[in-house]
C-alpha cells in the first residue's frame, strides 16, 4: 500500500509539474520568436489555474512568433532532457517524462488545430500556413513523446519489469509542484 501511496505522489506531481512546465516554456517560446523577429511583448500569462498566452503586439512576423511556442516549447524540454541524462542525474527520468508531455501537449495542439482550428492553430492559418506541415508536427511530435514516455514508464512502476519507485524522487517532486506553483500564482497573476 505504501508503494502505491508514493508512486501515485510522483506520478500526480509530476503530472501537475508537466502542466506547469510545458506552459511556460511553450510561452517562452513565444516571447523569444516574438522578439527575435521585431516584435514588442507586452505580456506573457502563466498562472497555474488558466491558460496561458503571450501577447506581442506589434507583431511583424507572426508565423515566426506562433510557431516558436510549440516548437521551443517542445525542443527545449528535450534537450534539458538529454543533457541530465549525458550528466547521468538520477533524475534524468522526470526530465524526460516532462519532456515527453511537452512534445504530446505541443505536438496535439498543433496537429489536431489542422484539423479544427483554436488558439495557435487558428492564428497560424489565419497567418496562410498550410494545415498539413501543422498535421506533420504534430504526428511527430505526439509520437516522439508517447515513445519517451514508453521509454520511462518503469521508473514510475509500470510495466512487465517495474522499477519501485523511490519515495525520495516522490517527496522531491511533490516539494518541486509545490514550489513551481507558488511561484505561478505569485509571479504569473501580474502577468511577466
Amino acid at each position: 500500500m505504501r508503494q502505491r501511496l508514493t508512486q501515485f505522489l510522483l506520478i500526480a506531481s509530476t503530472l501537475w509539474l508537466c502542466w506547469l512546465a510545458m506552459m511556460l516554456v511553450h510561452e517562452s517560446g513565444h516571447v523569444i520568436g516574438g522578439l527575435c523577429s521585431g516584435g514588442t511583448v507586452r505580456r506573457m500569462v502563466w498562472y497555474p489555474t488558466v491558460i496561458s498566452r503571450t501577447d506581442v503586439q506589434p507583431n511583424p512576423h507572426p508565423l515566426i512568433e506562433v510557431w516558436a511556442g510549440p516548437v521551443i516549447g517542445s525542443l527545449a524540454p528535450l534537450a534539458a532532457a538529454l543533457l541530465c541524462s549525458l550528466l547521468r542525474l538520477r533524475i534524468a527520468y522526470l526530465v524526460w517524462a516532462i519532456a515527453g508531455f511537452c512534445l504530446i501537449a505541443n505536438g496535439a495542439y498543433i496537429g489536431i488545430g489542422s484539423i479544427k482550428p483554436i488558439g495557435d492553430a487558428q492564428e497560424l492559418i489565419e497567418d496562410g500556413m498550410p494545415r498539413w506541415p501543422m498535421a506533420a508536427f504534430g504526428l511527430v511530435a505526439v509520437s516522439t513523446g508517447m515513445w519517451i514516455w514508453d521509454r520511462v514508464s518503469t521508473r514510475f512502476g509500470f510495466g512487465a519489469v517495474p522499477i519501485p519507485v523511490t519515495s525520495r524522487h516522490s517527496w522531491g517532486m511533490f516539494g518541486v509542484a509545490v514550489i513551481v506553483t507558488v511561484i505561478g500564482f505569485v509571479v504569473g497573476n501580474k502577468g511577466l
